[in-house]
């Protein structure tokens, strides 16, 4: 199965001050460098699923997929940008990851893959699925279509329709999906990567 990844970067980062979470940095490396560099290895292509302008990306070199008009229609709509994106690739699925959760499980896309058995596959943690890290067969893309001409736009809600089926990670220390909204929450990310002895 021939797998790529989108990495989901359209948030207007409103608790972050209205900046583009892609472009912050942690540790002196931006969001989206670190997201790439988790899932790169592990997928056969990636892109970007995000609505600024590109010349904002030209650093991480990856294709940058907007939204299919009319536009602004959440995060579903930037899976469907990457469902299109991967049957014009030959791709048999797409792994998706929000730009904002910098811990991301070096074993993701295998082990979504081994569990999907042909269908969605959502990562879980903590008792909490996480539907932006996903295993999305390029199949599903005219349940997509259809979900957002209903005014689905969330991730969660599609993924229960679709009766996911769910894959758990362990947190050892911090959560490998903890995604970073608020600047306290960066703070945290800061520490979890420059832990102090005891």
């Amino acid at each position: 199965m021939q797998v790529v990844g989108v990495i989901l970067a359209g948030g207007q980062g409103r608790r972050m001050g209205g900046v583009d979470k892609a472009l912050i940095r942690l540790g002196g490396t931006t969001f989206l460098a670190r997201v790439a560099a988790r899932l790169g290895p592990q997928v056969a292509a990636m892109a970007l699923s995000a609505n600024g302008p590109v010349e904002d990306y030209a650093e991480a070199r990856l294709p940058v997929l907007a939204d299919p008009p009319p536009g602004d229609l959440g995060p579903l709509a930037g899976v469907l940008a990457g469902l299109d994106w991967a049957a014009e690739a030959g791709a048999d699925a797409v792994a998706t990851v929000a730009v904002d959760t910098p811990f991301l499980p070096v074993d993701l896309v295998a082990r979504l893959g081994t569990a999907a058995g042909g269908e969605l596959a959502v990562a879980a943690s903590g008792g909490r699925m996480h539907p932006t890290a996903a295993l999305w067969p390029v199949g599903l893309r005219a349940e997509v279509c259809a979900a957002l001409a209903r005014g689905e736009r969330r991730l969660g809600g599609f993924a229960h329709i679709m009766r996911a089926v769910t894959v758990g990670f362990e947190a050892e220390g911090i959560d490998p999906f903890f995604n970073i909204n608020t600047p306290d929450d960066l703070a945290l990310a800061e520490a979890a990567l420059h832990p102090t002895g005891p």
